[in-house]
C-alpha cells in the first residue's frame, strides 16, 4: 500500500482526498457506482473519486429462539469441529506406532464434550437476557461520490450528461430543489 504525500510533505492516507467535495448522493451503492463507471468511460481521472456510506444503521435479524437443547446441539457441533482440528494437527506431529483413528476419535470427543460444557455455562450466565440467536450487520443508507476540489467542475459537467446522474444539489448555479405539489 503506498502513500501519497501532502504538498507540505506529510503523508496522507490512500483512502483520502485533497478538499474533497460532494459531487452526488445515492440511495444505493450500484447507482453511486454507475455513475463513477460513468466518469471512468468518460476519461475522467477517477483516482480523484471517492464512495462513502453514509447515514449507518445497525442492522440485527433476529434468526431464531435459544434454547438449553438448541445451544446444547450448537455447542457439540462446536467441539466436534475443533476436536477435529486439534486431532489434525496432533497426527501432523505423532509417530507412526500411534493410531490416525484413536487420535482423531479421542480429540473429538474430548472437543464436543468441551464444547457442550463451554455453551451451555455461557449460556447460563445469560439468564435469560437473550434467549435468541441473531445475525448483524452495519449498513449504508446513502452512498455519497466525493470528488478532489480540483476537478469538482469537470465531474459535475461529465456527471450532468448522465441521465439521473443528480450533480450536487448544493453547487453553485445549481437549480432549486422540486417542491411537493400536494404539500
Amino acid at each position: 500500500m503506498s502513500m501519497r504525500s501532502s504538498s507540505a510533505g506529510v503523508p496522507t492516507s490512500p483512502l483520502g482526498l485533497e478538499y474533497p467535495q460532494s459531487l452526488a448522493v445515492y440511495d444505493d451503492y450500484a447507482a453511486a457506482q454507475k455513475a463513477v463507471d460513468f466518469l471512468s468511460d468518460e476519461k475522467f481521472p477517477v483516482e480523484q473519486l471517492m464512495i462513502v456510506g453514509t447515514d449507518l444503521k445497525r442492522i440485527e435479524r433476529i434468526t431464531g429462539r435459544l434454547t438449553t437443547p438448541r445451544v446444547a446441539i450448537g455447542g457439540l457441533i462446536s467441539g466436534v469441529w475443533f476436536g477435529l482440528f486439534i486431532g489434525l494437527v496432533i497426527m501432523l506431529f505423532a509417530s507412526e506406532d500411534d493410531s490416525a483413528l484413536t487420535i482423531i476419535l479421542s480429540t473429538v470427543l474430548f472437543g464436543a464434550l468441551f464444547g457442550v460444557i463451554f455453551a451451555l455455562v455461557s449460556y447460563a450466565f445469560t439468564r435469560g437476557q437473550r434467549d435468541f440467536s441473531s445475525v448483524t450487520a452495519v449498513v449504508a443508507t446513502k452512498y455519497e461520490v466525493l470528488v478532489e476540489h480540483k476537478s469538482a467542475a469537470q465531474a459535475r459537467e461529465l456527471l450532468a450528461k448522465l441521465p439521473g446522474g443528480r450533480p450536487d444539489p448544493f453547487a453553485p448555479g445549481a437549480p432549486p430543489a422540486p417542491t411537493d405539489p400536494i404539500g
